[in-house]
């Protein structure tokens, strides 16, 4: 049986008061999860020491990074390598973040560098990938994020394909006004396993846990985690408020897979 993995990505947001007050509030409400299901907090970098403490002794939930940097070590200011999360205990790390891709040009080779290294420093890689407006109102989305997963992760072996999760986010529908429908994410979450078994083959696919990453909250969370192919979600907005995020971990806890 994969995972069902709830991920929250605070994004660049919360004081480290506010981060400790948050993390509290979801530890207060946690539900018992079993060994299938986990939780994970990617904070920004300042806040990881603090949060490992918070949860050290806690099961199920783990403290994940919103990124790395594409090199070892050297001359290379304002980053943090991979090496040195996995010295801080971070468990977890997002890789290739649709925000990382447009605002800061990472492209497949970059983000391929990334999980490489992540992987080498024994990170579990959340790997994202999706398309924007354009892509979906083309109807090239199933070419665009095969390609990316082509690209940055068929150069892997089994092994290595064990400590990649990957998250699909619909560009297109977040902050557009437009939204993804339950049947449209399970629709490319089925594409995507398809992606990994054609390359992989079927018992990888089914092994992987695949993340929705467009505006899950907990309305909409315990439809979308009924779809077949999605096993859970990485979480923005409402991973900024204790009572929703609470809500988001509880419907994958009670979803049946």
């Amino acid at each position: 049986m994969r995972k069902m993995i709830v991920a929250a990505n605070w994004k660049m947001n919360l004081t480290l008061a506010e981060g400790r007050q948050l993390v509290e509030g979801i530890l207060a409400g946690l539900p018992e999860l079993n060994n299938e299901k986990e939780v994970v907090i990617s904070s920004p970098f300042v806040h990881i020491a603090q949060t490992m403490g918070q949860l050290k002794g806690k099961s199920h939930i783990y403290t994940g990074a919103q990124n790395c940097a594409a090199e070892a070590a050297g001359a290379y200011t304002g980053e943090v390598s991979a090496a040195m999360l996995k010295d801080a205990g971070v468990a977890y790390v997002i890789i290739g973040h649709s925000e990382r891709r447009e605002y800061y040009k990472e492209d497949n080779a970059t983000i391929t560098k990334k999980v490489n290294l992540a992987l080498a420093n024994g990170l579990q890689v959340l790997f994202c990938c999706g398309e924007a407006l354009e892509v979906r109102d083309a109807n090239t989305q199933n070419a665009f994020v095969e390609g990316q997963i082509q690209d940055s992760l068929f150069h892997l072996d089994a092994a290595q394909l064990k400590n990649i999760t990957i998250a699909y986010e619909p560009i297109w529908a977040i902050g557009t006004g437009r939204t993804a429908s339950s049947a449209q994410a399970q629709e490319m979450h089925a594409h995507i396993r398809s992606v990994i078994a054609g390359k992989f083959g079927n018992e990888a696919a089914n092994e992987m846990s695949i993340l929705y990453g467009g505006s899950c909250k907990p309305s909409n969370a315990d439809e979308l985690f009924a779809c077949a192919d999605v096993d859970g979600g990485l979480i923005g907005g409402a991973a900024l408020k204790a009572e929703e995020f609470l809500g988001i971990i509880n419907a994958m806890k009670n979803a049946k897979k």
